[in-house]
């Protein structure tokens, strides 16, 4: 049990990772499993199991007809999926919202990935990390933080080129419809792409953050 519960209504920088480094996004399917368990499960209630869920063949428009804002319990305000490790930032919206949250998809991407790859046993490095996030100002220096994860890993040359993460969606350059952050952030697409690929300034204000860092 954590010492501290998360509150509602407020944000969290959450984090997660493999055990051992361990290459848990193989390919394309995998990353989008993710995805679709990120949407799927910020509901409290759901009229199907994930299972039924994955073969509808229009999911956005079976969650605007079937599930209703009010079962919200987090909303998700930015994310990166690396290889070994996933990034989010989320509001809770109900009281351990983020807690079922993140024990559903962690709990569901575990059996989806050791069934595909005949495998047992746990895939995540023990309890979710979770850092209180206390302003706008390192609310926003987070999203650059978490969208600029590939590039700091070399996967990609910019952050638009890795697909698994909202920094298109924040540039309004994707139809994926995974977050929220509207709610939160005032986003101008072009400002905030010039906010985040500038360097200068940028090793200062990481600095400021490290304590919201959870690698």
């Amino acid at each position: 049990m954590r010492k501290q519960p998360l509150v509602t209504d407020h944000v969290y920088h959450v984090f997660t990772k493999s055990i051992a480094g361990y290459e848990i996004f193989r390919g394309v399917a995998d990353f989008h499993r993710m995805i679709e368990m990120m949407k799927f499960y910020g509901y409290e209630k759901r009229p199907a199991r994930f299972s039924e869920y994955v073969r509808i063949k229009n999911k956005d428009e079976y969650l605007k007809k079937y599930i209703h804002s009010e079962d919200t319990i987090v909303d998700l305000v930015a994310y990166c999926l690396m290889p070994t490790h996933i990034h989010f930032l989320l509001v809770q919206k109900k009281d351990k919202g983020i807690s079922a949250y993140m024990k559903n998809i962690l709990d569901s991407y575990t059996r989806y990935f050791n069934n595909k790859n005949y495998r047992k046993g746990p895939l995540w490095q023990g309890r979710f990390k979770s850092v209180h996030v206390e302003t706008d100002e390192q609310l926003l220096h987070l999203t650059r933080y978490i969208h600029l994860n590939p590039t700091s890993s070399k996967l990609v040359p910019t952050p638009e080129d890795w697909p698994y993460s909202s920094y298109r969606e924040y540039l309004h350059e994707s139809e994926r419809n995974v977050c929220n952050f509207a709610d939160y952030i005032d986003i101008n697409p072009e400002q905030y792409r010039d906010f985040v690929t500038s360097r200068k300034n940028y090793q200062a204000k990481l600095n400021e953050i490290k304590h919201l860092l959870l690698e």
